[in-house]
């Protein structure tokens, strides 16, 4: 079975936020976290794993991850606190 994800990342508590989608969310954040994602997450250098979520199917995690880069900041914050109140780097967690 495949595995999709929408996931956050931030440079620091309450910081700079990053929105993306993934099938290997391990690889990804990697990725990222070693500035190899041209773009938005590197100039800001934007490494921390604060959320995510798993999606049923692509389609599914790309829906999820439309809606969510349309809520507001606050809406935001709040998913990610209800999952990580302390804004911990998640990365550890999953690898």
């Amino acid at each position: 079975m495949d595995h999709y994800y929408v996931y956050i990342l931030t440079n620091k508590p309450n910081g700079t936020l990053y929105i993306g989608i993934t099938n290997n969310l391990n690889r990804r954040i990697w990725e990222h976290k070693n500035d190899l994602v041209d773009g938005f997450s590197s100039k800001y250098r934007i490494h921390r794993l604060v959320w995510y979520e798993e999606a049923t199917s692509p389609l599914a995690a790309i829906t999820r991850e439309k809606q969510i880069k349309k809520w507001n900041r606050s809406w935001k914050v709040r998913i990610i606190e209800e999952m990580n109140p302390d804004w911990d780097d998640l990365y550890d967690s999953i690898t």
